[in-house]
């Protein structure tokens, strides 16, 4: 199956669900996170602010930052690009592209720093192999830093025995 077959089998997959019931599956995704070492460990994080049809991570990210975690978020610029911004609090947050809530903050350039980076995706395999949306933003931004752990969270139903990759594609350390 190639890249774009794979997308419109889990958009096909995830319209099969409520938003009530993507928030339902949320919870059990992000408890598994809640115990995994890296995330107990890290002191610098880069989540992502959640999609409707994404693991939501809202709530996640301002539980972490109350625990004094500090907390990173993806910026899309200039259409092609995603700058690292730090979150602040809800009340620094803007709409930015794709309607996503983004950090109104100064960018975040010291990579080495960075602990844990928490990666969605359309879809993964067990080899770390994971699909996004098709911009390629996060697998340039995570070429930039290919020692930081990354772990990529998604829906069970988006896990697939095989994932399309191609040369400039980011495999994830770990899929939960």
């Amino acid at each position: 199956m190639d890249k774009t077959t794979l997308r419109q089998e889990i958009r096909q997959r995830k319209r099969q669900f409520t938003s009530e019931q993507l928030r339902e599956l949320s919870l059990v995704v992000l408890q598994r996170l809640m115990v995994h070492p890296r995330l107990q460990q890290a002191n610098t994080i880069l989540l992502y602010h959640s999609l409707p049809d994404e693991v939501y991570t809202h709530d996640l990210i301002e539980q972490l930052h109350q625990a004094k975690k500090n907390i990173l978020l993806p910026v899309v610029i200039n259409g092609e690009d995603m700058e690292i911004r730090p979150y602040t609090g809800k009340d620094t947050m803007k709409q930015g592209a794709m309607n996503i809530l983004e950090p109104n903050t100064q960018p975040y350039t010291d990579f080495s720093n960075i602990d844990l980076i928490i990666v969605p995706g359309m879809s993964f395999d067990s080899e770390g192999s994971r699909l996004g949306r098709g911009k390629g933003y996060y697998d340039r931004f995570l070429s930039q830093v290919p020692h930081t752990y990354k772990i990529g969270i998604c829906f069970d139903f988006q896990k697939v025995d095989h994932v399309p990759v191609s040369p400039h594609d980011i495999k994830m350390d770990e899929v939960l």
